[in-house]
C-alpha cells in the first residue's frame, strides 16, 4: 500500500496537475464467457504523453502500473490492477486533488464504482446497471469511444437469463416425470 505521506508535495501536486490535463479514469466492460457474470468490470487509470520522463515519475511515486509505447511514439502509463487502484491510485489523488471540476467529477465517480466493486455489487445485474449509470457521465460521456453500448451489456444478461431458464425447464419436467413413475 502506498504511503502518500512519503510523496514529496511538489511531485504529488505536479503529477495531479499533469493528470488533470492529460490523465483519464476509465471503467470498461470485457466480455467473459468463463465468468459467472457475462462481463468483467475493469477500472483503469492512465496518462499518455510523447515524453516518457514524466510518465516514469508516475510509476516511481505511485509504485505501481506499467509503461508501454505505441508505434507513433506516444507512451502510456496505466494502472489496471484493482488492488493497486484501491491502495495506491485512489489514496494518491485523494491527497493531491484536482483543480478542474470535470476531473474532480470523474475521479469521484471512479471511486464510487471502485467501492461498488469492493462490495461485490458488480456481480449482479442490478449492480451492473448502477455502474453503467455512474459511468455514463464520465469522460464527457465517452459513449462514442466505447466498444459495447450500455444496451448491449444489459441485453447479454437477458439472453443469459433466458438460456438459464431454458436449461432449468427440462430438469423441472424430469422431476415431475420421476415423481409420476415412482408413484
Amino acid at each position: 500500500m502506498l504511503d502518500v505521506s512519503q510523496v514529496p508535495q511538489r511531485i504529488g501536486h505536479y503529477l495531479a496537475g499533469f493528470t488533470d490535463g492529460e490523465g483519464s479514469f476509465n471503467v470498461s466492460f470485457r466480455k467473459r464467457g468463463d465468468y459467472a457474470m457475462p462481463w468483467k468490470v475493469s477500472l483503469c487509470f492512465n496518462v499518455s504523453q510523447r515524453e516518457r520522463v514524466v510518465l516514469t515519475l508516475f510509476e516511481q511515486h505511485l509504485k505501481c502500473g506499467t509503461m508501454r509505447s505505441r508505434a507513433d511514439g506516444v507512451w502510456y502509463y496505466e494502472v489496471n490492477n484493482f488492488t493497486a487502484i484501491i491502495e495506491n491510485v485512489i489514496p494518491f489523488f485523494d491527497r493531491f486533488g484536482f483543480l478542474s471540476v470535470k476531473k474532480q467529477r470523474d475521479f469521484a465517480k471512479f471511486k464510487q464504482i471502485a467501492r461498488l466493486i469492493q462490495e461485490g455489487r458488480h456481480l449482479s445485474r442490478e449492480g451492473i446497471e448502477e455502474i453503467l449509470e455512474i459511468r455514463r457521465d464520465m469522460n464527457d460521456g465517452g459513449a462514442m469511444r466505447r466498444k459495447y453500448s450500455d444496451d448491449s451489456i444489459l441485453e447479454s444478461f437477458e439472453v443469459r437469463e433466458s438460456s438459464e431458464t431454458a436449461r432449468q425447464a427440462p430438469d423441472v419436467l424430469n422431476l415431475a416425470d420421476d415423481t409420476v413413475r415412482s408413484a
